[in-house]
Parts: C-alpha cells; sequence; structure tokens
C-alpha cells in the first residue's frame, strides 16, 4: 500500500468499525423503540438480565464505560420503572442495580431482538459468532498494547 492510499478513509481499520457499529445501533434502534429503550439501556439490560443485581462499578466494567456515563442510563430505567439502585448494606459509597419486575418481564419482549438482528446482518449465527469472537480479540489487543509515538513519516501504517 503506498503512502497515498495510508490516509484514504477506506483503507481505515477504525473507520470500518466505527461506521459498522453505527450501522449496527440504527439497526437496534426501530426494535428498541417499542420497549421504550436506547441501545446504552439495552445494555445495561443485558447485563441485569444475565448477571442479576450489580454495583455500579460492576456494570460499568461490564460495559467497558465511566461510572459518570452509566448513571445517567441508570437513573433513567430507574423512573421508566425496569431498575432500582439502592446502597449497598455493607459498603454504603457502592450502589446496587437490580431489575424490577417490569424491568424482569421486559426480557421476554427483548428475546425477539436477537434473531431480528440475525435476519438483518445477513449472515448465519456461525458467521456471526465467529465475527464477534474476531472483534473481541482485537478489542483486547488494543486493550493491552503499548502504543509507541513515531513522528509523522517514520514507522508503518497502523
Amino acid at each position: 500500500m503506498d503512502e497515498d492510499d495510508r490516509l484514504r478513509l477506506d483503507s481505515q481499520f477504525c473507520f470500518a468499525v466505527y461506521s459498522a457499529a453505527h450501522a449496527v445501533m440504527r439497526a437496534y434502534r426501530p426494535l428498541l423503540e417499542p420497549l421504550g429503550l436506547t441501545y446504552p439501556q439495552y445494555l445495561v439490560m443485558l447485563v441485569l438480565w444475565e448477571e442479576g443485581a450489580q454495583t455500579v462499578g460492576g456494570i460499568a466494567d461490564r460495559l467497558m464505560l465511566e461510572s459518570s456515563t452509566l448513571t445517567p442510563l441508570l437513573k433513567r430505567l430507574e423512573a421508566m420503572g425496569f431498575a432500582q439502585r439502592r446502597r449497598n448494606p455493607d459498603n454504603e459509597r457502592q450502589l446496587i442495580v437490580s431489575l424490577t419486575p417490569a424491568g424482569t418481564e421486559l426480557k421476554t419482549k427483548a428475546a425477539a431482538i436477537p434473531p431480528q438482528i440475525l435476519a438483518c446482518s445477513g449472515k448465519d449465527a456461525a458467521e456471526l459468532a465467529n465475527l464477534r469472537a474476531a472483534m473481541t480479540g482485537i478489542r483486547e489487543s488494543f486493550a493491552t498494547a503499548r502504543v509507541v509515538r513515531r513522528s509523522v513519516g517514520e514507522g508503518e501504517e497502523a
């Protein structure tokens, strides 16, 4: 790849990931709308459905978000009646988030979403599982990589 091609938008791995993420979120939007959830709220609900009551920090870690980003989402889920927050009796500094009965019931409706997303993807379940595994591996590589800073014009492309 020559130097001019390295700086083409369509040559950028980051743009492929960014634009794919936006396309996926656009596909989720009309599916989540009847549930009254945004995509980030849906992710929180997935964690609670899968793992039960969690600390705010635990949810933030699982979703790779800052607690400060998560707090408004949790407040909204609480106002909608899907989740509740309470102080941890063993550690007053921690908030524990749990599902309400309405939040638990919402899981039944949400179960229809993954098959619809699979259909939108144009892939079969095995292909999407392989892509998910590859993306998870890439995410982990970036999370643990030591970034080497070089002057512009030095080194290889990323």
